[in-house]
């Protein structure tokens, strides 16, 4: 039997996509509504006019262990488009490298120790203070919510070349806050549940990155997914307030007044979105609050094309010490396979880039430039033939010290009404697997309720409007 029930996803970033997706191969009547002109959200790629290239936006880092996100490639087709190279590099200004191993021994070595000057004592205090912090990511001090990552590296025992090497650059990019204010429970969460995978899997957690832009990783598929099923995309609406009516979801109006007709809602916006959509929710006041207290964390990426090579080692490398200026390196390249025909590209990421974010786009790039020629002797010459910065000062939510319990589920009082998107809860931080997962969890909800027109449907329904 045909579900005559309208399902209606709100958002068009990876969480809206991956609902609709999900939904649509289940069978169900779905409509998503998107507030812009273009679908993946912050997963998207931009054009450099001048140049006629679509280059991305950042977000090039992907975890073997995000089975969500993988779903959801495997559902859109494009699953091989990401690759696990097994190493990354390390970079210190003047050149110096390290390979930061991603799998098997080269990862244990990379965990004990990867800075060139750590000696054998500090390689076994990094030992025994990783063994320490393992411990405690899956047994969680009570105290951890209230601790910093920086706090809570120095109560293990953490040294000063293991941090500088690679725990203060992790921390970094998994939550894109510094560690000297961001919440040690976030980061243990996530590393426990790196820790869980590996062990389910026999076999360490490892980073990888997509071979092709963003838009043919993530919405291209997508698109064709909505065609096959007659999923109905409407760009340009911009979503208001979610209509509920005894305890049911009834539609959602947009700016203007329309109404859209729906039976169902997957509400996936942003956090910085969320105000006002759920009023006729009757916790809405905890969804906001929470949404608020979470606040932003700002990221800058770069686009920016060299009239040469740096020198790069490998497609992904860290810079030691660039915190806030460049944490990453990105070459695309290596990872794209793609020519030089308008230069030599790289991506450059700043996580929590509080103090980039207002800056001038020239002032951005003229410290970046003056960053990477201290870090790759052979750009000490190289020009810039054109940059794009991207400024994101909504990145994502922000995970300090204080944010710890405040990310809201999915499921909602109305059982017709779920939260999908990053900042709800799920098993980890501000990532595309967050934004996966949560909508496999908001999917699985409306796919669990009573067949439309049951008993039991009209009874639940019932007992919602006495509520």
């Amino acid at each position: 039997m045909n579900d005559p029930r309208r399902y209606v996803v709100i958002g068009g970033g990876l969480a809206g996509l991956a609902a609709a997706v999900w939904l649509a191969e289940a069978g169900k009547q779905v409509t998503l509504l998107e507030r812009r002109g273009r679908l993946g959200g912050r997963t998207h790629s931009l054009e450099v006019a001048p140049l006629r290239d679509v280059p991305d936006n950042g977000q090039h880092v992907i975890a073997s262990g995000y089975e969500h996100l993988f779903r959801y490639l495997t559902s859109v087709g494009t699953r091989q488009y990401v690759s696990f190279p097994q190493q990354g590099v390390l970079r210190w200004p003047g050149g110096r490298t390290a390979v930061m191993g991603t799998t098997g021994l080269p990862a244990l070595r990379t965990l004990l120790g990867a800075h060139p000057d750590a000696s054998a004592a500090d390689r076994m205090r990094a030992a025994a203070a990783t063994m320490r912090m393992g411990w405690q990511c899956l047994r969680q001090p009570r105290d951890l919510a209230d601790l910093t990552t920086d706090q809570w590296f120095r109560r293990l025992g953490m040294p000063d070349t293991a941090r500088e090497a690679l725990w203060d650059w992790l921390a970094l990019g998994i939550a894109a806050e510094p560690v000297r204010q961001e919440s040690a429970k976030v980061f243990a969460d996530v590393l426990a549940t790196g820790i869980r995978l590996g062990v389910k899997r026999m076999r360490p957690v490892s980073i990888g990155y997509p071979t092709t832009d963003l838009d043919t990783l993530f919405v291209s598929g997508a698109q064709r997914v909505f065609d096959r099923h007659g999923v109905q995309v409407r760009h340009r609406a911009v979503a208001r307030r979610i209509r509920i009516a005894d305890g049911a979801v009834t539609g959602v109006e947009l700016a203007g007044g329309e109404v859209e007709p729906a039976d169902a809602v997957v509400c996936a916006v942003p956090n910085s979105y969320i105000g006002g959509l759920l009023d006729e929710l009757p916790e809405h006041d905890q969804i906001y609050s929470a949404a608020d207290k979470l606040g932003y964390t700002p990221i800058v990426s770069t686009n920016l094309y060299l009239d040469r090579p740096l020198g790069t080692k490998a497609a992904m490398e860290a810079l030691i010490g660039g915190t806030g200026v460049i944490d990453e390196v990105f070459d695309r390249q290596r990872m794209h396979g793609r020519g030089t025909l308008n230069g030599w590209l790289y991506c450059l990421t700043t996580s929590g880039a509080y103090a980039q974010i207002h800056k001038p786009h020239q002032a951005v790039v003229d410290e970046q430039m003056a960053l990477l020629r201290s870090y790759y002797p052979e750009a000490a010459e190289a020009k810039v033939l054109h940059a794009q910065v991207v400024p994101m000062p909504r990145a994502t939510f922000s995970q300090v010290v204080g944010t710890d319990g405040l990310r809201p589920g999915q499921r909602t009082s109305v059982p017709t009404l779920v939260l999908a998107g990053d900042w709800t809860r799920t098993d980890w931080s501000a990532t595309m697997e967050s934004a996966a997962q949560s909508a496999a969890k908001a999917v699985d909800l409306l796919l669990a309720l009573p067949a439309a027109g049951s008993d039991h449907s009209r009874s639940t329904r019932a007992a919602g409007s006495r509520k």
